[in-house]
């Protein structure tokens, strides 16, 4: 019994365990910059709702995965993960035959006991249920739902005008078939989706759109996908008048979605935009497109959704709720908003930041490295007194102190400097600053550069400043003090 209920319950579950956790906060804190600096404004649901509500917006019924069970050990698998696990295609789009033709076609084995699947599929609700004041609800599976709730509230927050752009952060909870690859498919996750509520009428004529129309994307439509076509990097403008994308708007929240990933650190060669196929696509979307990153471990991975959802979700709480959620033009035409949606957990872009950047290597292959882009890294930089001596140290802790206002620093006096500066590095921190016996004459520190390993000399004074525009790419190491030589290797 105990064994069974750790294979059910722990394998659910993930834990982000220090640095892990530090790199999830910087991708959540990521996230609102890139938000609020398009204007967008952050808001906080609740992650209970009453049944009715899943009803209106059609998760009670419909938001379900498909299942396909082993012949010998009876385990349980989601049908369209197990081909896409092993082959570029995307199997959601797949009639039930064509799955299982797939399968038997490709010789695919049960992960458990290697054994064949039953030639059957079911589908399993992946809505979590519970009971509150002995009513029936679910936890939320995903943050859209109770984003749309309070649109009246929001409409007369935004001065009662079309555009507006809202977004949440938080907890999501789905019945996940079988979880598994980390944090890939978990039952508990962070989302972050931001909703655009724009005037149907206006969506080709995006203010916005003119800024970005010529910025280059790699779009992969779903019939070059048929034909076993290379993704091409071409503009958005050049999407639209072909017709991959239909709407200024919604290139817009492509172009917002993509720049969030490059922001990141993830390199645009891992990057790609995956259209949905005709049947994959949600019966109430005009357009969807996936933001898919090349892993190492599990190759192109679905990283985060931009849908247009059109008025389905605002007409169909209006019609459960009986209450109008209609905007006014300024000509006085009532409408239902469309909502442009860009969805995405923060797990996977965490996970993806280790994935891509962290090299383990054993000690004959060499030294294991962290190159993780240095706005992303766990620690912003160590701090190292030369030595354990009372002089140096008091002057280290000074200069923490000056530094840890703004930055998240690691304090370090065990070991020679060798030894601290490759602790520094595996942990993926961007600068080392030693403090030494010149430090305390001069009024000045060694900064070591993490990828370069070249080292500066920067006056305290001037040293916070210089960190922040170094971290944020605004100033080349070279020029960002005098350089020395590097007598001390990492041991």
């Amino acid at each position: 019994m105990v064994k069974e209920i750790k294979n059910i319950f722990y394998k659910s579950l993930v834990f982000f365990i220090i640095f892990e956790d530090i790199i999830f906060n910087k991708v959540e804190n990521a996230v609102r910059k890139i938000f609020n600096s398009n204007g967008l404004r952050e808001l906080e649901g609740p992650t209970v709702l009453p049944d009715i509500v899943w009803k209106a917006s059609g998760h009670l019924e419909t938001f379900k995965d498909r299942t396909i069970k082993c012949s010998k050990c009876k385990a349980t698998f989601r049908a369209d993960k197990l081909i896409e696990e092993n082959f570029d295609v995307s199997a959601d789009s797949f009639s039930n035959d064509k799955i299982l033709a797939f399968i038997k076609e490709k010789g695919i084995k049960c992960p458990s006991c290697k054994s064949n699947f039953e030639n059957s599929i079911e589908t399993e609700s992946l809505m979590m249920k519970t009971k509150v004041a002995g009513q029936d609800a679910s936890l939320r599976p995903e943050t859209a739902t109770v984003t749309y709730l309070p649109y009246p509230r929001l409409y007369n927050n935004f001065r009662r005008k079309i555009p507006f752009g809202v977004y949440q952060i938080g907890k999501a909870y789905r019945n996940e078939i079988s979880p598994r690859q980390h944090v890939l498919r978990g039952r508990e996750f962070t989302q972050a989706e931001g909703q655009m509520f724009v005037d149907p009428l206006t969506k080709n004529n995006w203010e916005q759109f003119e800024e970005i129309k010529k910025e280059k994307m790699p779009f992969w439509d779903y019939k070059s996908q048929e034909e076993n076509k290379e993704v091409k990097e071409i503009t958005i403008e050049e999407a639209l008048k072909k017709g991959l994308i239909k709407s200024q708007a919604y290139g817009w929240c492509i172009w917002l979605a993509y720049t969030q990933f490059k922001n990141f650190g993830i390199p645009k060669e891992r990057i790609r935009l995956r259209q949905h196929h005709p049947e994959e696509k949600a019966f109430y979307a005009d357009d969807a497109w996936d933001i898919e990153v090349k892993l190492n471990n599990y190759g192109w991975t679905e990283m985060c959704g931009v849908h247009d959802r059109t008025d389905y979700d605002l007409k169909q709480h209006s019609s459960f709720s009986k209450i109008n959620l209609d905007a006014i033009r300024e000509n006085g035409e009532h409408f239902v908003p469309h909502i442009l949606e860009i969805a995405f957990g923060t797990d996977r872009p965490t996970y993806a930041l280790i994935d891509l950047f962290y090299d383990k290597k054993s000690t004959d292959e060499g030294k294991t490295t962290f190159k993780i882009p240095y706005q992303m890294a766990p620690i912003d930089m160590s701090i190292f007194p030369l030595m354990k001596k009372p002089e140096l140290t008091s002057l280290s802790k000074q200069v923490k102190e000056i530094l840890e206002k703004e930055f998240i620093i690691d304090y370090d006096v065990s070991g020679s400097i060798g030894k601290r500066y490759l602790r520094s590095a595996m942990s993926g921190t961007p600068y080392a600053i030693t403090i030494d016996y010149d430090s305390i004459e001069n009024k000045d520190v060694t900064v070591r550069d993490r990828d370069s390993e070249k080292q500066i000399r920067v006056k305290i004074a001037d040293l916070k400043d210089v960190l922040r525009k170094l971290i944020n790419s605004e100033l080349a190491f070279e020029k960002a003090g005098k350089l020395v030589e590097t007598r001390v290797k990492e041991q």
